[in-house]
C-alpha cells in the first residue's frame, strides 16, 4: 500500500514554545523527526504539515518536504487530513513532530497492521505498562484490546479495573497497555474522521481516538517493547540532547 507519513508541527506549544526549531544538536528538532520517518521502509513520502512560515523555512533548509496548512485547525488530525487531500496514497501515518527518537520499525508496523487486517480503518500502537504509578497516572493513556488485537476502549483511568487487587505488571503477554500516539489511517477513513464533530465520550476523556470508536471504526493495535520518549518539556529536550550526543560519540568511536 502506498504510504505517506505526515508530521504535524506547531510553533505555539504551551509547555515548550518553538520546539520544532530547537537545535542544540546542530539540527532542528523537526529535522530529527523527519529523518527518522525517512528511514521507514514503508514511507513513499514524508511531509511536514505546519501553519508557521518559520517551520516551513527550517524544513526547506534541510531539503525536507513541507506543506502550509490553515491556521484554524483544532487538532493534528485535521492538519494531517488537509495535507492528505493533495497526496496520492492508500495509507496516511500521523507522526507527531516531537518524536525525535521514534523507531522507524514502529512506523512500518503501523502499515503492516492495516495490511494484515483489511477490515480495520485505523491502526495504532501500545507498549506494556510495568508499574502501578504508570497505570494510575492520568497522563498515561491506557487501552484494552479484543482477541483479534483491535481496540476496545481508551481511557486516562486505570483499565481494566481489577476487583481483587491490581494487574500483574510482569505478565507476558502484558495485560495492561499504554497507548502510544501514533496512527495509520486508510485515506477515506481519515477524511471521514476529520469531518465528524467531537463525540461526547471524547470530550469527557479528552481523547480524540474515542471519536473513531464511537463511529464504529475498527482499530488494529500493535504492541512494541517500549514507548519512545517524546519532547514535551525543556527537561525532555535536554534529555534528548544528551542521548543524541552520546549516540553520536559512540558512532564516532566505532
Amino acid at each position: 500500500m502506498k504510504t505517506a507519513i505526515v508530521i504535524p508541527a506547531r510553533h505555539a506549544s504551551q509547555r515548550l514554545p518553538g520546539k520544532p526549531l530547537l537545535r542544540a544538536t546542530g539540527k532542528y528538532l523537526i529535522q530529527h523527526v523527519y529523518e527518522r520517518a525517512c528511514q521507514s521502509r514503508k514511507a513513499g513520502e514524508v511531509i511536514v504539515a505546519t501553519d508557521d512560515p518559520r517551520i516551513v523555512a527550517a524544513v526547506e533548509s534541510f531539503g525536507g518536504k513541507v506543506r502550509m496548512t490553515r491556521r484554524d485547525h483544532t487538532s493534528g488530525t485535521d492538519r494531517v487530513a488537509e495535507v492528505a487531500q493533495d497526496t496520492s496514497c492508500d495509507v496516511v501515518v500521523n507522526l507527531q513532530g516531537d518524536e525525535p527518537m521514534i523507531d522507524p520499525a514502529a512506523l512500518d508496523l503501523l502499515v503492516d497492521l492495516l495490511e494484515r487486517d483489511p477490515n480495520a480503518e485505523m491502526a495504532t500502537l501500545a507498549a506494556p505498562i510495568r508499574s502501578r504509578e504508570q497505570w494510575q497516572n492520568p497522563n498515561c493513556v491506557k487501552l484494552m484490546r479484543d482477541r483479534r488485537g483491535r481496540a476496545l476502549y481508551f481511557s486516562r483511568s486505570p483499565i481494566p479495573f481489577v476487583r481483587d487487587g491490581e494487574p500483574d505488571f510482569r505478565a507476558d503477554p502484558p495485560c495492561v497497555l499504554q497507548h502510544l500516539g501514533l496512527y495509520a489511517y486508510r485515506r477515506p477513513s481519515l477524511f471521514r474522521l476529520a469531518m465528524e464533530p467531537p463525540d461526547a465520550i471524547e470530550q469527557m476523556e479528552k481523547l480524540e481516538q474515542l471519536r473513531a470508536l464511537a463511529l464504529g471504526y475498527r482499530i488494529a493495535v500493535g504492541v512494541v517493547d517500549h514507548a519512545a520518549r517524546g519532547v514535551d518539556t525543556k527537561e525532555d529536550y535536554d534529555w534528548f540532547v544528551r542521548e543524541y550526543q552520546q549516540q553520536t560519540a559512540k558512532r564516532v568511536a566505532a
